[in-house]
């Protein structure tokens, strides 16, 4: 028995003495032992089990889960956890101390079941994610928080809401847009010999009617394109043609500024739209070249400016880059410039690079 075997029994007589009764209760309690440590070993193989398995489920969802202990360290994080707070070794840290947006959702009273989803921005990178998090009470006063990535699903339904408001603005402003313009050219016609005393004022409000017209026109065409983008046509194109003739087209409407080709030497062929191709790059040169202008108009000064398109023929595809010493783009929340109606530029209607992004998610890129 002290060398661990708990299957010695002893050999019980046929008097019914005491010592008969002292080997009856000895093999009754090592029964016991031998079966209250069998019972033993088989829960702390189904804990190990159920254990092993829980991990192998975390480890595979998508969901970040994390543990915290009552003084609010981490005491389990799964690999999603890890990659959405982009922080190694998180167990044993204050949850605050890596993710300090979490800092209010935590100063929060415990809460007595499953909190309803509560939104948390992460910022990382000069970018953010936007999570969705609950939080479950432990019974030890601890908490279990689960949180989703749900940035591009935010994005996808604001994409959808302004599809539909782009819809509605292109059908309400175009229609009148038609009649204003041929009565602006109309009277400019009919009257612009007959007014004799002010012409430059009647022909400068013609003018101004004119202009305005035309870029309203421009805007409800940009209102349109997004709302409805036609599906990809794909055929084989060459990449480098397409960024010459763009290239030439810009060079024309922005003079003043240096505006440059690299790697289109040679032929670039790749299955795609070519005409949705050429309006990407056309706005992104466009939104470089407009860059450039802004800077030199916050600092007064005739720097050269310059626009590069620059073409990289790789194995997996085409990599256009589009470089430029104009303003840049913000340090803070630079992913949503791809999102609807979201600009950094006075005049900008903020459709461009939601265009763009489009196109090229179109194109599996």
């Amino acid at each position: 028995m002290a060398a661990g075997d708990l299957k010695a029994r002893v050999s019980v007589g046929e008097e019914r003495d005491e010592i008969d009764a002292l080997a009856t209760a000895f093999n009754r309690m090592t029964a016991q032992l031998d079966t209250q440590r069998r019972d033993l070993v088989e829960a702390q193989e189904e804990a190990e089990d159920r254990s092993q398995f829980i991990e192998t489920v975390l480890a595979g969802v998508s969901a970040g889960v994390v543990g915290l202990d009552n003084n609010g360290r981490i005491s389990a994080a799964n690999r999603s956890a890890v990659q959405l707070l982009g922080e190694e070794n998180l167990v044993g840290r204050r949850l605050i101390d890596v993710a300090p947006e979490f800092a209010e959702l935590l100063n929060r009273a415990s809460p007595m079941g499953e909190t309803p989803a509560l939104r948390v921005d992460l910022m990382r990178d000069g970018g953010s994610l936007n999570l969705s998090v609950r939080m479950s009470p432990e019974a030890d006063g601890g908490l279990v928080l689960t949180f989703d990535d749900m940035t591009k699903l935010i994005s996808a339904q604001r994409q959808e809401a302004w599809k539909d408001v782009a819809r509605r603005i292109a059908h309400e402003i175009k229609n009148p847009l038609t009649p204003i313009q041929l009565s602006a050219e109309r009277l400019r016609r009919k009257y612009a010999d007959e007014i004799k005393s002010d012409p430059d004022t009647f022909l400068k409000c013609t003018d101004t009617i004119l202009r305005q017209v035309a870029d309203i026109g421009r805007m409800v065409d940009e209102f349109s394109s997004f709302a409805r983008m036609p599906t990809p046509r794909m055929a084989f194109a060459d990449m480098s043609d397409i960024a010459r003739q763009t290239v030439f087209g810009q060079r024309l409407a922005f003079s003043d500024l240096r505006i440059e080709v690299e790697g289109v030497d040679k032929p670039i062929g790749l299955v795609s739209d070519e005409r949705l191709i050429s309006q990407a790059l056309l706005n992104l040169i466009k939104n470089a070249a407009e860059s450039v202008q802004a800077r030199r108009a916050r600092d007064g000064e005739p720097k050269d400016g310059f626009v590069l398109l620059r073409l990289r023929d790789l194995d997996f595809g085409v990599q256009f880059e589009v470089i430029d010493n104009g303003l840049g783009f913000p340090e803070k929340d630079r992913h949503r410039l791809i999102e609807p109606y979201v600009t950094t530029r006075v005049k900008g209607s903020g459709l461009g690079l939601a265009i763009v992004a489009r196109i090229i998610e179109d194109h599996g890129g």
